[in-house]
């Protein structure tokens, strides 16, 4: 039987009890089916993973006894997803998967040729940590309020590198172009940009590539939906320049069907 992995937000620590909410606890007795006692993994993004046991609170409610730590926090790639929103769908896909890839900030982007401008950040959160829950990840990006592209970049943080995504041919492929970065800008804090399905306008890229430390790259002879385009991004900065480098433990493909509750 698969050992159900949820996020808290509760500190945790050897001998607490850490509270379930009531949607966790609905998924635990009558979704999971699990008893008194069963084993669940906790996690919070500050302390690491936790083993502990349930603890049934009555006919609804459900408690988690904190055992042992099984793994400490790590360090995760300082990268921002910076994105024009989409149709829900869509939406709810680049969350769930920019979570599995390692974004530590996911920031919907409002530019000139944006189709969707109402944004449930409560619903791409809860994407989120679904995501985080199912892949054995020990954090859960933070989801920020939309912005507007020019209040974005005037707030710019110094140091932070930019890589813009630059459909109209502007810059070279992106593999060579993160290849050829030197030891300072692979170390440093990132943020990927990737504009609407119409693309960005001709002053939005102008104001992009004024950013001191931008990179604009091409994504292939193909035109990407803006969903696919996140994810080749995302992998390919990955890839060259995050913790896919990076040797890591072998983790069991999760195969079920049943999601877990935020």
């Amino acid at each position: 039987m698969s050992v159900s992995r949820l996020f808290v937000e509760a500190d945790l620590a050897a001998g607490i009890e850490a509270p379930m909410s009531e949607a966790q606890a609905h998924y635990l007795r009558h979704v999971m089916r699990r008893a008194e006692g069963a084993e669940v993994r906790l996690f919070n993004g500050r302390d690491g993973e936790w083993r502990a046991t349930l603890a049934l609170r009555g006919k609804k409610a459900a408690a988690a006894l904190v055992g042992e730590r099984r793994r400490a926090q790590s360090a995760e790639p300082d990268l921002w997803l910076c994105f024009a929103p989409i149709k829900r769908a869509r939406i709810d896909y680049i969350a769930e998967k920019a979570t599995e890839l390692g974004v530590a900030v996911l920031q919907p982007v409002l530019t000139q040729h944006t189709a969707v401008e109402r944004v449930n950040i409560e619903r791409l959160r809860a994407n989120a940590i679904e995501a985080a829950e199912q892949t054995e990840r020990l954090s859960v990006p933070e989801v920020r309020a939309p912005i507007e592209l020019d209040r974005l970049l005037g707030g710019w943080p110094a140091g932070r590198r930019l890589l813009i995504c630059d459909e109209t041919g502007g810059g070279p492929p992106i593999a060579p172009a993160l290849a050829g970065l030197d030891a300072a800008a692979r170390a440093a804090p990132w943020a990927i940009v990737v504009g609407p399905e119409g693309g960005f306008a001709q002053a939005e890229l102008s104001a992009l590539r004024r950013i001191k430390d931008v990179v604009a790259v091409g994504l292939g002879p193909r035109i990407l939906r803006a969903d696919t385009a996140v994810l080749a991004a995302l992998a390919c900065w990955q890839a060259m320049v995050g913790d896919w480098q990076q040797p890591t433990p072998r983790l069991a493909v999760d195969f079920r069907t049943s999601k877990a509750p935020v």
